[in-house]
């Protein structure tokens, strides 16, 4: 219990960044003596879901740890130096990392133009991971509300920002062994795994109609079609505001 604690309380060191002014080196980022990893890969390890560890390429893992900030001793800085990133549940959620051929996006850049500058500084939120059917998982920055450091999931089905009340290492746990077709219940179909270990990470699933409209609760009778994660997080943003859920 003391060391989960511990691990929680580090999460949130990536915001505690956004105070900061001066870019820490690389050097003071890799923790050798504490390093989170040891940890996560613990989890992964006695995990009740399917988690596949990507590869890493230690020169992007370099590279997306000094653009992110946050040390090797945190969960967060643990999984974007020491994997490509993390597929959980045959690829239905993936939680981003230094980026790797399955998932080819890095946390640092692909939240680059939606809530980062050159860095995680002055972020509101950090975009964490997203799953197949288009919903976001956000660490809370201070844009979400006062519960800094917490996990929120951008809803495809109605468009909200909903509060899950964990901690970025609760997300990882609740990932990696929560009951997922609870919490998606009604949005799987037959033979998804099929389709989903196929798809890859820089996509996600549209829907026709919408699954936020009146005509798109039927979930078994919409059409479904894989596009670019960056065009289907784009058409949420603008729906959100066509509805005037952003005044």
């Amino acid at each position: 219990m003391k060391r989960n604690f511990l691990l929680l309380a580090f999460t949130l060191f990536s915001l505690t960044i956004l105070s900061q002014t001066k870019m820490r080196s690389l050097e003071e980022l890799i923790n050798k003596t504490d390093p989170g990893w040891t940890f996560v890969k613990e989890w992964i390890d006695s995990a009740k879901n399917k988690v596949e560890i990507l590869p890493v390429d230690t020169t992007n893992a370099k590279d997306a740890l000094f653009k992110t900030q946050v040390t090797t001793r945190s969960p967060m800085g643990a999984i974007i130096y020491m994997s490509g990133g993390l597929l959980v549940d045959y690829g239905w959620i993936r939680i981003l990392g230094s980026g790797s051929t399955k998932l080819k996006r890095t946390l640092p850049d692909w939240n680059k133009g939606k809530t980062l500058k050159d860095s995680i500084e002055n972020s509101g939120f950090l975009l964490i991971a997203d799953d197949a059917i288009g919903g976001f998982f956000i660490l809370n920055g201070g844009f979400l509300g006062k519960d800094i450091g917490k996990v929120y999931y951008f809803s495809p089905d109605n468009l909200e920002f909903e509060p899950l009340d964990l901690t970025y290492s609760d997300f990882l746990l609740f990932c990696f062994n929560n009951d997922l077709d609870k919490f998606y219940d009604g949005y799987r179909w037959k033979n998804w795994k099929d389709d989903v270990s196929k798809l890859p990470g820089d996509k996600v699933y549209n829907f026709v109609p919408t699954l936020w409209s009146t005509e798109g609760k039927d979930f078994n009778k919409n059409s479904k079609k894989a596009i670019p994660v960056e065009e289907q997080f784009g058409v949420n943003i603008y729906f959100r505001k066509q509805l005037g859920i952003d005044k």
